[in-house]
């Protein structure tokens, strides 16, 4: 016991004697823990061998910002080791603010804040502090600084810089699939409380979207959203500080999101027979009809390829794709014969140009229809056997002997062509003033030959 005694009382006069000085600077005093005994002390003169405490570099004054108080802030006080409380000592305040934001009491040495301050505005103010002896106005210590912090309140709601924000995402998406990041600033001291700490919400978009409440991440919640349903959607994003506890500021912004389309669609034909009807007179090469499978995805993804199926009645005719309306053009690759041939059946096959392997298990991508042409008759003239008669006829030949025949067909059906032909004939005899008997050998002879 005795031993402990004497230790205690030899480290006491070390350090109170000053021949020992503390290795860490003193703590901090502050307006949160002592409101109206913030002092900051001047150290005295003393003799070569006491402790000199090193200035105020380790002190600083804190003031609320924002004051609204009818009375200016107090904020600390001034206090020199020399002053006994005899009034011979006069307290002077310099730097950042002094006499404008700040002033001090000559006398007693406290500060007090002049008008409300706004820590976004200057979080703190740098000042220099000076004992004086008022008789001498001498100094009785070197110029020291002190720092004054502006305490944060709660004073800015958070704000999207970069609002409103414009996102996409693609239809078909699996649960948690990337959207976008959005982030709020608030201006308030992220180091003091919980003014700045901001938490993320969805007032509209659900349940269709989700965002994590720390980092501001979307990403879509629910599974297969269909553009073909719906491809624009408006979300409301919320970011309110104090952690989102009740009372504090938020602010809002808004997220249009768009679906991108993905080729989830196969081409369906509206029908399952399309109906062509074709002169026979068509020329090679021509479009002889169109046809149309329907595909609701978009761009590239609604592309489509047509193809005739191989087989019986599909090897006059071709099929191209029309690229800005995406229809299938039928053309004719050989002439058509309506006494030959009056209908052709063959079937088309509509399919994707551009796959999405996710969706192959959903079935082929492709969709057929029977295509029925009709082959349309042509009044064609009848056409003779030969290009060109040559006859032979004696000079002085009487008038209605019959000096040769020329044959002619018409394949038409139920034409009457020949007979327009005919009757021009006897229109000729007539003027000739041939006999009737005559007539009808005539037009006998030469309708035999023309049947």
């Amino acid at each position: 016991m005795l031993t402990r005694n004497c230790l205690s009382l030899l480290l006491w006069v070390l350090f109170d004697g000053g021949l020992l000085t503390p290795l860490q600077p003193q703590p901090q005093q502050t307006l949160a823990t002592e409101p109206r005994e913030n002092v900051i002390h001047l150290p005295g003169q003393r003799s070569h061998f006491q402790r000199v405490k090193r200035g105020w570099v380790w002190n600083q004054f804190f003031v609320l910002e924002e004051y609204m108080g009818s009375e200016p802030q107090y904020v600390g006080k001034l206090h020199s080791d020399l002053d006994k409380g005899e009034g011979t000592v006069k307290y002077t305040l310099s730097g950042d603010g002094a006499g404008t934001v700040f002033t001090i009491d000559e006398t007693t040495g406290d500060i007090h804040a002049i008008r409300s301050l706004d820590r976004e505005e200057k979080p703190f103010y740098t000042l220099r502090a000076q004992a004086v002896d008022i008789e001498t106005r001498k100094p009785l210590e070197p110029e020291s600084e002190f720092i004054i912090k502006v305490q944060d309140i709660n004073d800015n709601e958070p704000k999207f810089l970069d609002g409103p924000y414009v996102a996409t995402v693609p239809e078909m998406s699996p649960v948690g699939a990337y959207v976008l990041q959005v982030k709020a600033t608030d201006a308030d001291d992220p180091t003091y409380g919980n003014s700045a700490r901001v938490v993320y919400s969805i007032l509209q978009g659900q349940p269709y979207f989700s965002i994590d409440p720390k980092t501001g991440v979307i990403r879509t919640a629910l599974p297969n959203m269909d553009r073909e349903v719906k491809e624009q959607y408006q979300v409301l994003i919320q970011a309110k500080d104090m952690g989102g506890q009740l009372g504090g500021l938020a602010g809002t912004t808004i997220v249009n999101i768009t679906l991108t389309d993905v080729n989830d669609n196969p081409p369906r034909f509206p029908k399952s027979i399309f109906h062509l009807k074709v002169p026979e007179s068509s020329p090679i090469g021509s479009a002889i009809g169109r046809i149309r499978a329907v595909d609701p995805d978009f761009g590239q993804n609604a592309e489509i390829e047509y193809n005739i199926v191989p087989g019986d009645g599909g090897n006059l005719f071709d099929i191209v794709t029309d690229e800005d309306t995406q229809e299938g053009v039928i053309k004719l690759k050989k002439p058509l014969d309506f006494e030959t041939k009056k209908a052709y059946t063959f079937k088309v096959e509509a399919s994707n140009l551009h796959l999405d392997h996710r969706f192959h298990s959903a079935g082929p991508f492709k969709d057929t229809a029977t295509v029925k042409i009709s082959v349309l008759d042509v009044d064609e003239p009848p056409v003779f056997s030969k290009p060109l008669y040559t006859m032979e006829v004696y000079e002085d030949t009487p008038v209605g002997t019959i000096i040769g025949a020329v044959t002619a067909q018409d394949l038409d059906v139920g034409s009457s062509a020949v007979s327009k032909l005919l009757q021009g004939v006897c229109k000729v005899n007539q003027r000739t003033g041939l006999k009737l008997w005559g007539q009808k050998k005539f037009l006998s002879k030469i309708r035999l030959f023309l049947l």
